[in-house]
């Protein structure tokens, strides 16, 4: 169910318990610059109301940028990992016949809510090396059983 609160993250993911773990900012810019992200976070949280998670995931098409720390909310820091979504997106972006250049905002969206829902009912972690930093940042574990805080528009 959907507050007031949490209906301006783009995605947001409650752990098994119930407790916000991931909040998801998605982007169409291509070639997102980590400082420009970095500053684009701090704006959103210093600005916002929207309610704090111990992961932020900010999604472009080309990159995924990672905050970990729980703590550091209003801060500038750089992201604790910085993705390249190719190995992990570009299924995706094929099975809907479109290039990270030509996908609109809505179905970048729905396309990281498919890799989320996968992530959140697999029965084991990610083998492949390019989502060795969901295991490492402790993001699977968070992940794991969890559910969509709200409904994706459609």
């Amino acid at each position: 169910m959907a507050t007031n609160l949490d209906a301006g993250w783009d995605l947001s993911v409650a752990d098994r318990n119930g407790q916000l773990a991931l909040v998801v900012e998605v982007k169409r810019k291509i070639n997102a610059l980590t400082e420009w992200a970095a500053g684009l976070r701090h704006n959103i949280l210093a600005h916002g109301t929207f309610p704090k998670a111990p992961y932020f995931l900010m999604v472009f098409p080309d990159r995924f940028y990672l905050w970990t720390n729980a703590k550091a909310h209003l801060d500038q820091s750089e992201p604790t990992y910085t993705i390249d979504t190719r190995p992990i997106l570009q299924p995706y972006f094929q099975q809907a016949e479109v290039t990270a250049n030509q996908i609109s905002g809505q179905s970048l969206e729905l396309i990281v809510a498919s890799w989320l829902g996968e992530i959140m009912y697999s029965e084991q972690p990610p083998e492949n090396q390019s989502q060795r930093w969901l295991i490492d940042s402790g993001l699977y574990a968070a992940l794991a059983d969890g559910r969509f805080e709200h409904e994706i528009a459609a």
